[in-house]
C-alpha cells in the first residue's frame, strides 16, 4: 500500500489539502493513524500533517485556557498550571503513549478510549476549527456529536479555567496503572455558599463517545455534597446513557457500578 505524506508549514493550508482528498487523514501524535497505517487500512491513501507552532501551544491565563490541538499528554503533565488536568492526561495510556498522545487526537478515540475528551467536555470547552474557508468554533459536544474528519482541522480547544477545587476525575479499570477505562467520570462541581450551581458532569466509556450526564447535573442543581443531597443524582446517574458490551466489560456492569464511583467522586472519596 502506497500512502503519500503532504507537510504544511500553515495549519489552514493542512486544513484545505484534507478537504480536498477524500482518503486523506490527519496526522498530529499518530496513536490512532498509526495504528491503521499498520494494519494497512485500504481507506487511507495520503497523510497531511502539520509543523505550525500554535498546533502545539500551551495558553493559559488567569480565566482561560487554550491547548493546541498537537499538545501532548506528556506536555499537559509538565505544565504546573495544569495540574487540575494532571490526572486525566496521566490516565492516558504509558510513559511512551503520552508522549505521542495528543488534545485533538483523544477527540477521535472511540470508546473506551478518550479520558481526556470527557474531561473537557465536562469543562464546558469549545472547539476551534482551522477549514478551507478559515477557523470557527464549534462546542465541544457539538463537534463530538459528528466528529468532522475530512472537512476540518481542530486548531485547539479552549475553556475557562474552573473554580479551585472545583474539577474532579476518576478512572476505573481493570488493569492499574493504565488499564482501558471501563468508564471514567469527569465533573466541574462549582460551590455557592455550599450549594451545587452549574455542575457539570461527562462519561466516558458509557456511550460511543463521551457524553453529559444531563439528569444528573439536573439532580445536583442547588444541592449540597453529601449523601443526602447527592441522592437524586445517583438514582439517575446512568440515563441517557448508551454502553456497549466489549472486551473490557459488560454494558450491564458499567451501568451498575457507574453510581458507585459516582458517589464516590461527588463526596470526595478516592477521585484523582
Amino acid at each position: 500500500m502506497s500512502v503519500t505524506v503532504r507537510t504544511f508549514a500553515k495549519l489552514a493550508d493542512a486544513a484545505s489539502a484534507l478537504s480536498s482528498e477524500r482518503n486523506a487523514r490527519f496526522l498530529a501524535g499518530g496513536t490512532l493513524v498509526m495504528r491503521a497505517l499498520n494494519e494497512a487500512d485500504p481507506s487511507i491513501e495520503a497523510i497531511v500533517r502539520s509543523t505550525d507552532p500554535s498546533f502545539s501551544t500551551i495558553a493559559v491565563s488567569s480565566g482561560r485556557i487554550e491547548l493546541g490541538a498537537g499538545v501532548t499528554m506528556a506536555a499537559i503533565l509538565a505544565e504546573r498550571d495544569l495540574g487540575f488536568l494532571h490526572p486525566v492526561a496521566r490516565a492516558v495510556g504509558g510513559p511512551a503513549v503520552r508522549e505521542a498522545a495528543t488534545v485533538g487526537g483523544n477527540l477521535f478515540a472511540p470508546s473506551p478510549y478518550g479520558d481526556f475528551a470527557a474531561a473537557l467536555l465536562a469543562l464546558d470547552a469549545t472547539v476551534m476549527l482551522a477549514g478551507s474557508l478559515g477557523q470557527r468554533e464549534a462546542p465541544l459536544e457539538e463537534f463530538l456529536g459528528r466528529r468532522e474528519r475530512n472537512t476540518s482541522v481542530v486548531a485547539s480547544v479552549v475553556f475557562k479555567r474552573p473554580p479551585a477545587d472545583a474539577f474532579r476525575f476518576v478512572k476505573v479499570t481493570r488493569v492499574h496503572p493504565k488499564g482501558v477505562a471501563v468508564l471514567s467520570i469527569s465533573a466541574q462541581l462549582p460551590l455557592a455558599s455550599g450549594r451545587l450551581a452549574g455542575a457539570r458532569i461527562a462519561y466516558g466509556a458509557m456511550s460511543r463517545t463521551p457524553v453529559r450526564a444531563k439528569a444528573a447535573e439536573r439532580a445536583l442543581e442547588g444541592r449540597s455534597l453529601d449523601a443526602a443531597g447527592i441522592a437524586p443524582a445517583l438514582a439517575g446517574a446512568a440515563d441517557g446513557t448508551a454502553p456497549v458490551d466489549d472486551a473490557i466489560a459488560s454494558a450491564w456492569w458499567r451501568r451498575e457500578i457507574l453510581p458507585v464511583h459516582l458517589r464516590r467522586l461527588l463526596l470526595g472519596a478516592g477521585h484523582a
